[in-house]
Formats: C-alpha cells, structure tokens, sequence
C-alpha cells in the first residue's frame, strides 16, 4: 500500500510508526489505522514455545499500513467471520485504530479486542474488526493477536506453560505503555471478544495477574477452556506419539507448523471410538486445545476464580445469541426427525432429573423438532448456561446480561458470530450478507454498538444490571421486548 503525504505517525516505546488515515480530513469520521505493529518479537527458532519478549527497537519511521502476519496459517475455508490468513513470521502485533493519532493529551476510552476460532484459528485481520466506528464514536480500538493451537497453549517439557495468555498480557502490557500515543487513556481498557475470544475475556478477568490491565470487559459467547494439566500432557505425549519425535522441547521444535496443526486436533480427540461418546463431549462444549489451570498463571477454573471475588471491580457486560450452534444440527433433521425430544436429550447425555425441567422451560425449540432442540441444548451447554454460571458467581458485582435474539434470514437462526458486525457496526461491509442477510437493521447495530460504546466511555451499557436484580437481561432483536426478568431461564436446568 502507498503511503500518502501527511500520513499519520506516532512515537512509541519501539520508535515512530506511520498509518493510514481513512476518511475526509475534517470529517466526523476522520480516524487512522496503525496496523501490524509488534507487541513481540517473532516466536520463531529459539524463541518458538517461549515467553514473548518485548520486540527490537528500530531505527527511523516503521510503515503501519498493512496486517501483519497472523498465527492462523493457509486458507481456513469457510467461516462464519472472514478472518484471512497472512505469511510471515512477526505474528505477535496489534493494529490500532484511532481519531486522535499523536495526541497523548485526549485520554478516549480504549476497547482492546480478542478474535475468537476456539483457540485454534482465526484473525485479527478480519475487516469485521476495525475500529473505524468506535473512532467515530470516540473510542481507541486495539484487535491483538496471540499463538495459536498447540503452540500457543500445548504441554512443552521445559517450556512455559499458557504461552498463548502470556501473549494476551504482553500485548495488554504494551498497551498501557502505548496507548496514550494514539490518544487513548490506558486507565479506561475495556476488554472485549467473541466466542474463544469470549473466554479469553473471562479467563483474564478471572486471573490476578490480568487485573491491572484493564478496568472493565465484555464478554460475547464466551467459550471457556479451563483444561487440566493432566489432559494438556496426555494430548502433548499422544501428540508426540503421532508425530514421532520425542517428548520435549527439542522434539516438538523439530516439528513445522503445518506438521503440529495437522496432528494437534487428533492428539486432542477423546480416546474412544465411541461415536457417541465424541458426540456427547461436542455437545458438552469440550475444548481439547486452549486455556490450562497450570498452577502459575492460572491456579484455579475460571469461574471459581470470578466467584472468590477476582475482577470483581471490573463491570462486566456478558451474553449469547439465542441460537448459537442450532445450524450445525440442521443438517441432522430428516435423520432425527422420528426420535423423540426425550429420547434424544438423553442418548446425548442430560441426566433424567434435568431433562424435564429443560424440556418444560423450552417448549418453543421442542416443537421445531429434536435437531433443532439438540443444537439449541448444544448451545444452551457451550455459550448460554456459562453467561448464568458467570452472573451468579459476581454476586454483586456489576454485571448486566444480554440475548442477541435477531434471527438471521439467510441462517435461519440467532447463530454464533450474527452479533459481532452488529457490534462494530459495519453492516456495509462486503461479507456482512452471507451471514445476515441483504439488508440486517440497521436500528440494531446502532443498539448493540451503542451500548458497547457506553460499556468503554461510562462502564454501563445502558439497561439493569443483573447484579441488582438477577435475572434482568437486556434482548438485542429487531422487534419485541428491550429488558426481561429473566431472560436466560431456560437455562436454568443446567446451572
């Protein structure tokens, strides 16, 4: 990309970087776009299963204008959120979007944002993540990067453990350091993700070695992992087996990337050949790659962690959509459409005591039939049941709760990822209609953009809080009802 006369350029800790500036000078929507800038040094050859370690100072002005390298590599296929893979090896960087470029004197809110892909793909490439209207709004937006799969998160023997949380600090790190040259204030970080990124979310408010990097968090389908030492070590020796190299660092290292990804989800499967059994740990939301309690960084699951107080000073705004996975079991429906709802729930694992609470409190889904009720018992287990367990474990901490419940009309479904262009509001770009349709309301992207905008300037998106009357959440749709009295209640059999 051409750099063009004028264009902006910040110093920071590392030297002087220059962005792009979008928009007419003067223009409401002026702002500018930093993007690619490393938080860390390559984690390539020695430093590959490392720490991340604060990047090189260089000389003269760095060139910001195009994303860097990211951790997901090759073409991902077809996902729900365009989230493009980029070579190269400096895959620990941010891309910052600000209205207020080399003015430390502005002080805007910051919303510092994680990429979901359930800790094992995605991009903080996505033109879904730019913050050009937050910038218009008035808010600093930072989409950061961080290693992925194995490499990010697998048991190395003499390797630091959670390598890829380690990267979540480092960049929050960098941006307390940073941030106030784009014109944000590093006292107002606002803590956002979706899906893994959801968790990642949960998994620092949680931590008390995250606390000061941010003072408040919104946390959209967050997907917890909270895996065991003992399950991270039998898929890194099982891993090894596969790959045939020995069990340590050298023998890992002696692997490509390519070579890791390919084996990584095998090694992570449940050992059982059971179809069933694979089934039921899918439905039970069962991620083998992602967040361990290693006793260091993470010393206990994160929601035990939330309910002992930790981040309770940080307000925390925490949802779903309605309908989270129900269209991965579309394709089930002529196979399962005889089977009885009862029948089905409990060959998938729900114990017979919950069974009819859960099948009294969501009648609706029933009589859609047993693949529909089996992916919205799916994404009451994975996304929707956690925003509950979440919410009764702050207490009276503040805590406000939403449904995205707008169905897509080219999904059929409130599906996993229809929030996310509603919250940046960029329902003009290209690849928005794949997921929501030719023409998604715009009076809801103003709503739900609106509130996360509130969340960063004000610490309070605007509606009741469940910590002052549990129960109470806000509903994002097109029509129907703004705030319930209890809108996750059909949940409430597995919580």
């Amino acid at each position: 990309m051409a750099t063009e006369v004028g264009s902006p350029i910040v110093a920071i800790e590392a030297g002087r970087v220059r962005g792009v500036w979008r928009g007419d000078p003067g223009a409401a929507d002026r702002s500018a776009a930093f993007l690619g800038i490393p938080f860390a040094q390559p984690p390539v050859g020695a430093l590959r299963f490392g720490a991340p370690v604060p990047p090189e100072p260089w000389e003269g002005i760095r060139d910001a204008v195009e994303h860097g390298a990211t951790a997901q590599r090759g073409d991902p296929g077809k996902t729900l959120i365009p989230e493009p893979s980029i070579p190269g090896r400096s895959t620990l960087n941010v891309d910052v979007f600000t209205p207020a470029p080399g003015d430390p004197d502005a002080g805007l809110p910051v919303v510092a944002w994680i990429h979901g892909g359930a800790f094992i793909s995605g991009s903080p490439a996505s033109p879904w993540y730019d913050g050009r209207a937050f910038n218009r709004d008035g808010v600093v937006t930072v989409s950061i990067s961080y290693r992925l799969g194995f490499d990010g998160f697998g048991h190395v023997p003499g390797a630091p453990s959670n390598r890829g949380v380690r990267d979540w600090l480092a960049a929050l790190e960098w941006i307390q350091r940073n941030i106030a040259a784009f014109g944000g204030d590093p006292a107002r970080v606002t803590l956002a993700g979706q899906s893994a990124g959801g968790g990642a979310v949960l998994t620092l408010l949680g931590m008390p070695a995250a606390q000061h990097l941010f003072s408040s968090a919104w946390a959209m389908s967050a997907a917890l992992s909270d895996l065991t030492q003992h399950d991270a070590e039998r898929t890194s020796r099982r891993l090894a087996q596969l790959a045939g190299v020995p069990h340590t660092r050298e023998g890992f290292a002696s692997l490509t990337e390519r070579q890791i990804r390919d084996q990584q989800q095998v090694a992570a499967r449940p050992e059982t050949r059971d179809r069933l059994a694979a089934l039921r740990a899918t439905l039970q939301g069962a991620l083998r790659i992602g967040p361990v309690i290693d006793g260091d960084l993470l010393t206990r699951p994160t929601i035990a962690s939330i309910a002992a107080g930790v981040g309770a000073d940080k307000p925390l705004v925490i949802g779903s959509t309605d309908d989270e996975f129900t269209f991965v079991t579309d394709s089930y429906e002529k196979r399962v459409r005889l089977i009885p709802s009862a029948l089905a729930l409990a060959v998938v694992g729900m114990p017979l005591r919950r069974l009819r609470m859960y099948l009294a409190d969501n009648r609706p889904q029933r009589r859609l039939g047993p693949a529909a009720l089996l992916g919205h018992y799916a994404s009451d287990m994975i996304f929707r049941s956690t925003v509950v367990r979440v919410a009764k474990a702050r207490a009276a901490a503040p805590t406000w709760v939403y449904r995205f419940s707008w169905p897509s009309p080219a999904r059929r479904w409130a599906l996993h990822c229809l929030d996310v262009p509603f919250w940046f509001d960029c329902l003009a770009e290209a690849h928005v209609p794949a997921l929501a349709g030719d023409h998604p309301p715009q009076r809801l992207a103003d709503a739900l953009h609106g509130a996360a905008v509130a969340q960063a300037v004000a610490h309070d998106p605007g509606w009741a809080a469940w910590s002052a009357a549990p129960g109470t959440t806000r509903v994002f749709d097109a029509e129907g009802p703004d705030v319930l009295p209890d809108g996750y209640r059909n949940v409430r059999a597995l919580v």
